[in-house]
């Protein structure tokens, strides 16, 4: 269900609460340096008035210095409004990355599995970069738009009560009417380009990631006939915003003029009925004619704020979105673990039943192997007892105390956990390691990577472990990213290991150096190996095996 406008913007309002006082100096020097640009207009009129013999409120010599002091004050004004605006911008920007990240991190790993990569990356990237339209051109624009029509107005009362009137009825017509309108006429417009350009994100990083395969099945005309489809896609939703735009500054054109007319004729018809002399009707008609900057400026907002307001909505969705479990805080911290079981442990997915009555029990130097064929349910498991999931029915407990009384990332901590598919940064080898543990030196790098039988391969490289793997790892074969993987988990030296079919990609010889290795760490240490192959669980002490989810 999309959100109000106005329920988006007062929930991006609110995070400029921290930066209210540098938020006030913009809206007064956007006022100040308005009200500098209009008086300007109006001594300017003034003067000539002076000139051609009329009686005005100041001399000649009054107006030139007005004139000059306040042209000065101008430049002065408008310099620090924007600068205090585009530093709040920019400073709520880092904000909002900030909490994009963390609310990103608290969604992991279940939430974001249903996620697109391309929208995610829109998201962080460009809809958080519109929002700096939003809090440095449009929170202070409405302010100053507000305040400075409200000086004006009661100077077009000390005039006149009817030029007071004309010009509140223009304030209105082109700063709030008019754009109130255009918006809710282009509003879905803007969410939908918006949409169209994470799904175009999504797309192209899906054909990049997929190159190999695109090119092997000869599907590359295919996929950029796609692409080019998307691009004429967001082409035309681009070009309904630029209508829109068009058709704004139409309405507000026309807007002006009439209103332009109407003050010029109702101030002729009050002088030549001699309720104001020649100076009032020159002054207020010159400035109704200079005042409308603050409320043009509204008005154009509209334009900004159909693709803003999506932005917006999108950023505040994923904000607002809650983690499929809450991580535990103020539980307990772990130490000297010896044991972790589970007891009639049932869990599903959705309506469907993946795991029903599961039991084991591992003490420490123990490695308990789960075996089974792919999709019985052993992975889930693993994913339990990180808890990235509760279990419907049954506890998993580790020293006698139940996971959900634990601290979830003491939990975590405690646990080093390779997954069947190893991410590769696009980095040195040794950075991909060290990220498992950021305060290693570089020999425990090296002698994790020779327990992971991986520091042989490393060395033969051109520039050892310094060499930069490719975006992706497309560089290493699934076998070597696996090994990175595993090296990752030694060097995270946690007292439980979790490994999910940690050999599946490798050959026989470098097999038998890893399980050889887990053998000789195994007296400190709860490891848990999941593997279809039969040959993985000869080193194990216990061995359970599940098929359709459930122990046999």
């Amino acid at each position: 269900m999309h959100k109000n406008g106005f329920v988006i913007m007062w929930h991006l309002v609110k995070l400029v609460i921290p930066l209210a006082h540098i938020m006030s100096f913009t809206i007064i020097m956007g006022v100040l340096g308005f009200l500098s640009a209009i008086f300007i207009m109006a001594l300017g009129a003034m003067g000539l008035a002076n000139l051609i013999g009329f009686s005005t409120y100041l001399n000649l010599s009054q107006i030139l210095t007005a004139l000059l002091v306040l042209a000065v004050a101008r430049g002065i004004l408008r310099y620090l409004e924007q600068m205090s605006g585009h530093y709040i911008a920019f400073k709520l920007l880092a904000l909002l990355r900030d909490k994009v990240f963390s609310a990103l991190r608290k969604l992991a790993f279940v939430k974001l599995q249903n996620k697109q990569s391309g929208q995610l990356l829109s998201l962080v990237t460009n809809d958080i970069e519109l929002l700096e339209v939003f809090y440095a051109h449009t929170i202070a624009p409405i302010m100053i738009a507000f305040i400075t029509s409200s000086i004006l107005l009661s100077i077009f009362w000390h005039i006149s009560f009817w030029f007071m009137l004309i010009a509140f009825l223009a304030y209105c017509t082109i700063g709030v009417i008019l754009p109130i309108l255009t918006t809710k006429m282009a509003r879905e417009e803007g969410r939908q380009y918006r949409e169209l350009v994470g799904e175009m994100n999504d797309y192209f990083l899906d054909s990049l990631q997929g190159m190999k395969e695109i090119q092997l099945f000869n599907q590359a005309t295919t996929r950029l006939n796609a692409i080019n489809q998307r691009s004429k896609a967001i082409d035309q939703a681009f070009f309904k915003i630029k209508q829109q735009e068009a058709k704004v500054r139409c309405y507000t054109d026309i807007a002006v003029s009439l209103f332009n007319l109407t003050i010029l004729f109702v101030g002729i018809l009050l002088w030549y009925l001699h309720k104001i002399d020649f100076s009032e009707l020159l002054i207020a008609v010159i400035l109704l004619m200079s005042s409308y900057g603050p409320v043009i400026a509204l008005s154009n907002l509209s334009n900004n704020l159909l693709q803003t307001l999506a932005s917006g909505e999108r950023v505040l969705t994923l904000l607002s979105e809650q983690p499929y479990l809450e991580e535990v805080k103020t539980g307990l911290d772990l130490n000297n673990i010896e044991q972790l079981s589970g007891k009639n442990i049932e869990f599903c997915y959705e309506n469907e039943v993946i795991l029903s009555n599961i039991e084991f029990s591992l003490n420490k130097g123990q490695i308990l192997g789960i075996h089974g064929r792919s999709g019985s349910g052993k992975s889930t498991l693993l994913k339990l007892i990180m808890r990235f999931y509760d279990p419907q029915k049954g506890i998993i407990q580790i020293n006698g105390k139940n996971l959900t009384a634990l601290n979830t990332q003491a939990l975590r901590d405690n646990i080093a956990y390779i997954t069947q598919q190893t991410y590769i940064f696009n980095q040195s080898i040794y950075e991909n390691i060290l990220l498992a543990k950021r305060n290693a030196s570089r020999e425990e790098v090296i002698n994790a990577a020779k327990k992971a039988a991986i520091h042989d391969f490393i060395m033969g490289l051109p520039q050892g472990y310094e060499t930069k793997v490719s975006e992706l790892g497309s560089s290493l074969s699934d076998g070597e990213k696996q090994r990175i993987g595993i090296a990752r988990a030694f060097l995270h030296n946690a007292p439980i290991i979790l490994l999910d079919e940690p050999t599946s990609n490798l050959d026989s010889l470098n097999e038998a150096m890893i399980l050889h290795t887990l053998l000789n760490v195994k007296k400190d240490k709860l490891i848990i190996l999941v593997s279809h192959r039969a040959s993985t669980m000869a080193i194990c002490d216990k061995v359970i095996e599940i098929a359709n989810g459930r122990i046999s």
